[in-house]
């Protein structure tokens, strides 16, 4: 007969939450008055204490929620406004190579960042976690995202401003991206607060609508109630456009987006720490 305590711990182990880096209280600076225009000016923020996940989440995390709600799974379905007619064929044939087949993910990816997921997925997923766990996680909001990728770092990327491929996966040379795909989590160096793949390996999804940078100082912002775009930050295996990789590069979004080159990391609210304001 089993012991009901062995299944009570099986079942706990099964959900529990990822492994998380605390973020303590305190102010950063935002954006960088020599990068993109959106990304100006740079302006101090202050944010209160929150966990973020050290790793992107994975096809093997995601796993579990496809099997435990009968989520849709990862796959190429109705593509994006922001595909267009021309570019439908290769979008279909490079997300192939990610999509399930039913609630199990590609055969040699499960350690991978899991893609080919929407906004909406990545906020169903959050919710379920929350729900198994006990402890509220949702996506990091835009600034959360930015303070938690530039505390060490060194330059404009988290070990420097050199181009430096054993830091990140990323592409050199464009014609290399048939060949090339996501790697496990946490193949290269972590930054120095502990954080994986913050640069390369999949986009990820942020929380806040697109919007311009306020001029001031301002505290826990969440961005607007509603907008055009969305935001992913940190660039992924098929870009070879350096500037993608910047800390301080905000990647507008078309809402109804997925992408083979899109994921997401975690945020975990830290109890007794306030949450919200303005932007």
């Amino acid at each position: 007969m089993l012991n009901p305590l062995l299944i009570a711990l099986a079942i706990a182990a099964s959900v529990a939450g990822p492994g998380m880096v605390r973020i303590p209280r305190g102010e950063f600076l935002m954006g960088d008055n020599a990068g993109d225009d959106d990304a100006r000016p740079a302006h101090p923020v202050t944010l209160d204490a929150y966990d973020i996940g050290a790793y992107e989440v994975t096809n093997e995390e995601y796993a579990r929620f496809v099997k435990a709600t009968g989520h849709r799974s990862p796959r190429v379905y109705a593509l994006p406004s922001a595909v267009t007619p021309e570019r439908a064929e290769g979008f279909r044939r490079l997300g192939a190579r990610f999509s399930w087949s039913g609630d199990t993910p590609p055969a040699g990816k499960e350690k991978h960042p899991v893609v080919l997921v929407a906004l909406e997925d990545a906020v169903a997923y959050c919710a379920w976690l929350s729900k198994e766990t006990g402890a509220t996680y949702r996506l990091p909001t835009e600034a959360e995202w930015e303070k938690a990728a530039r505390m060490g770092a060194k330059g404009k990327r988290p070990w420097g401003d050199d181009i430096d491929p054993s830091r990140a996966n990323y592409l050199l040379r464009a014609e290399d991206k048939e060949q090339s795909s996501t790697k496990p989590v946490g193949s290269y160096p972590p930054t120095s607060s502990g954080l994986y793949d913050i640069v390369g390996n999949a986009w990820e999804w942020v929380s806040d609508f697109y919007a311009p940078y306020a001029a001031g100082a301002v505290t826990n912002p969440r961005g607007p109630d509603s907008g055009a775009q969305r935001i992913v930050r940190g660039g992924a295996w098929l870009d070879n456009e350096l500037e993608l990789l910047v800390l301080s590069h905000r990647h507008e979004a078309a809402a109804d987006i997925y992408s083979y080159s899109i994921g997401f990391r975690l945020v975990r609210e830290v109890k007794g720490a306030k949450q919200g304001g303005g932007l």
